[in-house]
């Protein structure tokens, strides 16, 4: 179905937009992008008073299936993915079995095409199994459809090993995502380590467990003159790394989550398991240096880190939960309130941080709104307020510290490739 977007205010950092347009979209593609656009005989979506953006993209996403379809699947995923805006998704090899193989990348890329909602790119282990002792088939493994690599979950300790990954991930023109997590340091810790995680008696988990591989792998990378990506940055010490590497010339880029420039530790004070994460929620002082980082362009990229678990698993004592929380349908809510309503980005940035910035570092042809594109498309109104329910989540898990809070932010309609998948 051809759809006219009228009215709508545009917003599209790789041609400079940020003005009131309209948007033709023919076949799936974005025909044409300017004022006053008529045309008979189609759809029309009245985005007056609403900021029009390209379909979000997030590089960090645990869909769980195949293996834990009772967390999620790549259908509720996927759900859950449209109703937030996201119109492509990474997701993460630590399913069971592991994305470690060409037959696990075809079945999430054959599942994702069933599906049909939105785009799902499958990110494939550096290790057979996620174990940290062999290298994966990479190649094979990139030519069946894997956009990038990560033990994401499973720290890789063994440097001889991320190096030779970072070397082969060069040769496949890939990127690598760490998961930068020193375990000597983190084993047997449940939250940051501080005052609240001796006030709580819970074992605490020190900023040097991330800095100490986010230096490692920054070196590994300079010497292998590859690209790395870090994952889910904490902390205003990892900053500081990734800032002074950039300025030395290491192609390195990085991300951090919603919760991180959101929360503190002080969210688990009341032994809330759905703000167990890993890395841990940290401190004032490091949620400030995560918005300054992504003020000036040091952290390149938001992801979610979405990491569904079920209630069941949740509702346990504080150490033996799992880490982790789900994301993908309240981060653009959080990145309004947090990011824009505070002057720290403006659309523009958003967009970049959400969506071109992750498609370039990925070597996607998305994160835009040029004409010939696919229409990957999203409309917000930045101003209606919504309420976080169980009910009103379409992940199949509910793990989210945000339930019960009132948000800012509302994505009406979500289309990719021409296609309405939410709202509308």
């Amino acid at each position: 179905m051809d759809l006219l977007v009228k009215d709508g205010h545009i917003v599209d950092p790789a041609n400079n937009i940020d003005t009131k347009r309209d948007i033709l979209i023919e076949d799936g593609k974005i025909k044409a992008l300017k004022k006053d656009i008529a045309k008979k005989g189609i759809k029309v979506i009245d985005a007056k008073d609403k900021i029009v953006l390209p379909g979000l993209v997030d590089m960090h996403v645990h869909l769980r299936e195949p293996g834990r379809e009772d967390e999620e699947t790549i259908e509720s995923g996927s759900l859950a993915a449209a109703k937030g805006g996201f119109t492509t998704i990474c997701c993460m090899p630590n399913t069971d079995p592991a994305i470690d193989n060409q037959g696990v990348v075809e079945l999430v890329v054959s599942q994702s095409k069933r599906v049909g909602l939105i785009k799902i790119l499958p990110i494939g282990a550096i290790t057979r199994g996620l174990k940290g002792e062999e290298l994966a088939e990479l190649a094979s493994i990139s030519e069946a459809g894997a956009i990038g690599f990560s033990d994401d979950g499973n720290p890789l300790r063994n440097s001889q090993i991320m190096r030779r990954a970072l070397e082969y991930s060069k040769m496949l023109n890939r990127i690598v995502i760490s998961h930068c997590e020193d375990t000597d340091l983190s084993e047997g810790g449940s939250m940051n380590e501080g005052y609240i995680s001796m006030l709580l008696g819970l074992n605490g988990i020190p900023y040097t467990a991330e800095t100490h591989f986010v230096a490692r792998d920054i070196e590994l990378a300079r010497m292998s003159d590859a690209r790395l990506h870090i994952a889910h940055l904490s902390c205003k010490e990892s900053v500081e790394l990734i800032k002074e590497a950039k300025d030395k010339g290491v192609k390195v880029s990085c991300e951090t989550a919603p919760h991180y420039f959101s929360l503190t530790e002080e969210a688990v004070r009341d032994f809330n398991t759905n703000a167990k994460i890993n890395q841990p929620l940290r401190t004032k002082d490091d949620v400030e240096a995560i918005k300054e980082a992504l003020k000036d362009g040091t952290i390149d990229v938001i992801a979610t880190d979405h990491a569904p678990h079920l209630d069941s698993e949740k509702d346990v004592e504080f150490d033996y939960a799992p880490f982790g929380i789900i994301g993908l349908e309240t981060a653009l809510s959080l990145v309004i309130m947090g990011l824009i309503d505070k002057n720290f980005l403006g659309w523009l940035e958003l967009v970049k941080v959400m969506a071109l910035n992750p498609s370039r570092i990925l070597g996607l042809d998305s994160g835009t709104l040029s004409e010939g594109k696919d229409a990957d498309i999203i409309i917000v109104d930045p101003q209606k307020t919504w309420k976080v329910t169980k009910e009103s989540l379409f992940s199949k898990s509910k793990n989210t510290p945000f339930l019960g809070q009132e948000l800012k932010g509302v994505v009406e309609i979500t289309i990719c490739k021409g296609r309405i998948v939410y709202g509308g």
